[in-house]
């Protein structure tokens, strides 16, 4: 156990690589999410809320990376 926790603090972590990844998730599994919602009892709409509370996750998730960077100090 102790030689997985070595080698993962050595691998860099991209973190635009991560943002991407979110972001593939995000834009894949929403609209699966509504395909579920319509096939199913659409009396009350709640993708409504997973929507819009995951794309602002996204939404900080791309703040975080892109616009306010943290400066690598070593």
């Amino acid at each position: 156990m102790t030689h997985l926790k070595n080698e993962a603090a050595l691998t860099p972590i991209n973190p635009r690589k991560g943002f991407r990844i979110h972001l593939l998730v995000f834009l894949l599994a929403t609209p699966a999410i509504w395909i579920v919602w319509y096939l199913t009892d659409r009396t009350y709409p709640w993708p409504l809320w997973s929507t819009p509370a995951w794309a602002i996750g996204v939404l900080f998730h791309y703040l975080g990376v892109y616009v306010f960077k943290k400066s690598k100090t070593n």
